[in-house]
């Protein structure tokens, strides 16, 4: 086979760095795994924390669909930062003249909003929450206390204090991620609380490793701060990246967050289809 030219678009929400692929442009058996593999890699490939596929071909109940694949080639259910750059992507490109819309996702149906000053909202719907508030896992004859909390995707919060330490993330964050406890595998957020209005969080992402942006993570944090009694149903959340605004309406019971989705440059990719087909 040929080499395949293939356009992308880099973006990044908060540092939480995307490639931004459009589904009518890629090769007819593509094996989305591999490509994230490929594209993904910072030293080989373009690099990037996972690859968004954009279907602009709406459905029955949605305007858009997408596919979000993490850097290790594994799928996500959805991706909050990376759901920020997909709306600007579709409304700056003229995909849309809407500005609320409905996204198709393995999470269910995502509603984003374009916002001013280059911001956008986005409602992940309703959390689902644990039956224990307060959970154990055990890693090194340590015990260490959790709450669960799916916000599209599976989160594992620990509260920590200002002692902990970059090289307790970096040993902890893979274990837990891959604890038994979640057999499908789990994101890790370490949560300090600073207020009943503020939160900074560090994030292990499941696929990707340390992360300086989660947006699902810190819809998740604030979530599990709350229902701990920690803060208030809105905060401000202090991510390695930068700072997003979550809240959780109790009235709707929906989390959504604000925040910046940033254009980072285009170009063409030299695909070799053998590495990427099926």
């Amino acid at each position: 086979m040929t080499t395949y030219i293939l356009p992308f678009e880099k973006m990044h929400g908060l540092g939480n760095d995307f490639i931004m692929l459009e589904k009518r442009h890629l090769p007819n058996g593509i094996n989305l795994s591999k490509l994230a593999k490929v594209l993904c890699d910072r030293h080989f490939g373009i690099g990037g924390d996972g690859i968004i596929v954009v279907d602009i071909s709406a459905t029955q109940n949605a305007d858009f669909e997408w596919e979000y694949i993490n850097s290790d080639g594994s799928e996500a259910e959805m991706c909050g930062n990376g759901m920020r750059c997909f709306a600007k992507y579709v409304f700056e490109r003229g995909f849309t003249d809407k500005t609320t819309f409905i996204v198709k996702t393995k999470a269910g149906n995502i509603i984003p909003t374009i916002e001013a000053d280059a911001l956008v909202t986005v409602n992940m719907g309703i959390p689902k929450l644990p039956d224990i508030v307060v959970q154990e896992l055990t890693i090194n004859n340590e015990m260490i206390k959790y709450t669960y909390i799916e916000t599209g995707n599976p989160h594992c919060v620990i509260f920590v204090d200002q002692k902990f330490s970059d090289s307790e993330f970096n040993q902890l964050g893979p274990l837990i991620e891959a604890h038994k406890n979640f057999p499908n595998k789990t994101n890790v957020e370490f949560v300090r609380v600073l207020s009943k209005n503020e939160l900074i969080v560090k994030v292990w992402e499941r696929g990707c490793g340390p992360t300086l942006a989660c947006a699902t993570g810190a819809g998740a944090s604030l979530v599990a701060a709350c229902i701990n009694n920690y803060t208030d149903t809105s905060a401000k959340v202090h991510l390695p990246g930068g700072i997003l605004n979550v809240r959780w309406d109790k009235g709707s019971n929906c989390v959504s967050f604000n925040g910046p989705a940033t254009f980072v440059y285009f170009g063409q990719y030299n695909l070799d289809p053998k590495n990427v087909c099926k």
